[in-house]
């Protein structure tokens, strides 16, 4: 029997069975306002854990349980679903996942472009050779089995992952900016084929980062047709979010319709103040989209910058043939030149982030991977070329070379009303973008994004509670259930009989985040307990030191019951 059907026929058994032998559950929740993720209103109930499982809500008054928590006054929800994680290396060297259990979040999904297999021996070597702050083996090969990997090691929270279309491009063709040849691309669908088996949710991309950029649509339709085979979706970070966004979204809109599945848009914005008025646009787009059957969603983050490398704001075929290659060229006073001549220059043909930005003091750098320059954190880029003497273009070019790494910038890009119309979009759900991470060592060796410790409490104490953007019903609809049934999840998303027991209990009077630009090492607080998979991962506001987290695996999963 499926989880769904296993939870419609408790529900069944619960609506009509005799009161429950005290004793029976293993917690209780009392007394909380639930909020069960349909998206309808709160009722006063209690809710009852039998391991893993919700065993029912309702009264409960003549229960006992080994544990009982007293939620009077508190919103008690479903689990909340980080739709874009990039927890994919701060969980190996940190289960807690603290900064998003602060916050709710029981699920982190992986994927965006790239994910952590499947690798070959050269990705390997060069996944620990970039390594930066956090430090960590590579056993895995496949995505299952990093996947697996991580629960050995022991996790706080649930985990999956798309497939990234970065990743199987770089499998088989390594940085070269060329089309796959049919043999190629008939061994990167195999890839894809491989990971639905193993329970990717999908495909993903990241299309404004080479080598990505160089990747067709005739492509990404192969690759999310094979993925579709297995019930698995496709989601993007599209191949332009400003000058030519429209024209993104239709790509997108391609890729689903001829490939037949699902498709979502990450991180969905309009970045560059010129570019502001195009979300009407892209929601008619959407919808049209969607009226015409297309299954068509979209996730963001609740803050008006965004975050990746500094040499977002380079032309994308500088990285041909991969970070060494790239480093030569912005070594070469000719080539140098000729970079900097683009980089200054508006385009439609790529995606400069400092250009959208509009000016070198809205780009913020964050994370140096040499010791010798994080001292740099926190300045501007501007800041940093006036106190150097030299050109914004050059220093930029300086920075990459002398770093070795891409330099982590936040660049300041999107209109708050712009955020707050996207909130109330029903078919929006959130993600942070970022890893989930602790103000402790070894992630306070660089700064962050804010988003790391406050996307999802920011959400609801700003924009839910403070501005009523939206009801916290929907809010909670739009955290659980919504991106669940997005990524076809069963028995997750819910506060219903037979779900899994992923459970959130939390002041909504109090929650609030607390990360800034200038000091993003703050948790959130008003999340007071959290369970996953049954178990106490927050007790009273802090971690419990368990890690009950598990993989949850795609439609595809060659393991699923039948």
């Amino acid at each position: 029997m499926t989880r769904t059907a296993l939870a419609g026929a408790l529900a069944a058994a619960w609506a009509c069975s005799a009161p429950v032998p005290a004793n029976e559950y293993d917690v209780l929740i009392r007394g909380g306002t639930v909020y069960d993720g349909s998206g309808g209103p709160p009722r006063i109930a209690d809710v009852a854990i039998a391991g893993d499982t919700i065993a029912g809500i309702g009264d409960f008054a003549g229960a006992t349980a080994a544990a009982t928590i007293d939620a009077t006054g508190h919103a008690v929800t479903p689990g909340f679903i980080n739709m874009l994680s990039w927890a994919t290396e701060s969980l190996l060297v940190d289960g807690r996942s603290l900064s998003d259990i602060r916050q709710g979040v029981t699920l982190e999904v992986y994927g965006e472009g790239s994910s952590m297999g499947p690798l070959n021996p050269d990705m390997k070597r060069d996944m620990v050779e970039r390594q930066g702050d956090v430090r960590f083996e590579v056993p895995w090969t496949s995505l299952g089995e990093y996947l697996d990997h991580l629960v050995e090691l022991g996790v706080a929270t649930n985990v999956a992952s798309y497939i990234g279309a970065t990743t199987v491009r770089v499998h088989e063709i390594g940085h070269a900016d060329r089309p796959p040849t049919v043999e190629e691309l008939g061994r990167m669908q195999d890839l894809v084929r491989d990971a639905m088996r193993e329970g990717a949710l999908g495909v993903g991309s990241s299309l404004i980062y080479a080598p990505a950029f160089y990747a067709g649509t005739d492509e990404l339709i192969a690759l999310a047709s094979a993925a579709g085979e297995y019930g698995g979706g496709y989601i993007s970070h599209m191949r332009s979010e400003g000058n030519r966004l429209l024209a993104a979204v239709d790509e997108l809109l391609t890729i689903a319709r001829e490939a037949g599945v699902r498709a979502e848009i990450y991180h969905l914005k309009a970045a560059g103040s010129e570019n502001w008025d195009k979300l009407d646009q892209v929601i008619e787009r959407v919808e049209a989209a969607r009226a015409e059957g297309l299954e068509i969603t979209a996730d963001m983050y609740t803050y008006t910058a965004g975050s990746t490398g500094l040499d977002a704001a380079m032309p994308p075929w500088i990285h041909e043939g991969g970070h060494d290659a790239m480093i030569e060229r912005l070594r070469d006073p000719a080539t140098r030149g000729r970079i900097a001549e683009e980089m200054r220059t508006p385009t439609g043909e790529w995606e400069n982030l400092l250009l959208a930005a509009g000016s070198p003091d809205r780009a913020l750098l964050v994370g140096f991977r040499q010791d010798s320059l994080k001292y740099l954190t926190g300045r501007t880029l501007a800041e940093v070329a006036a106190s150097r003497g030299t050109g914004i273009e050059e220093t930029a070019m300086d920075l990459v070379v002398r770093d070795d790494s891409r330099v982590g910038t936040v660049y300041f890009m999107m209109s708050e009303d712009n955020v707050r119309r996207q909130i109330a979009l029903p078919w929006v759900s959130f993600g942070s973008d970022a890893g989930s991470l602790a103000p402790e060592e070894p992630f306070v060796r660089s700064s962050t994004h804010p988003r790391a410790y406050g996307n999802f409490s920011r959400l609801l104490g700003r924009y839910v509670r403070d501005e009523g953007v939206i009801p916290l019903e929907e809010a909670v609809r739009k955290l659980t259930s919504l991106p669940a049934a997005n990524l076809r999840i069963e028995g997750r998303g819910r506060l219903a009989s037979g779900y899994f027991a992923d459970v959130v209990v939390f002041d909504p009077e109090t929650i609030a985040d607390h990360a800034t630009f200038e000091e993003p090492h703050q948790l959130a607080t008003g999340v007071r307990d959290v369970f996953v998979n049954g178990v106490q991962v927050l007790s009273e506001g802090e971690p419990t030191g368990a890690t009950p987290g598990q993989v949850v695996r795609g439609p595809g999963w060659e393991g699923a019951p039948r």
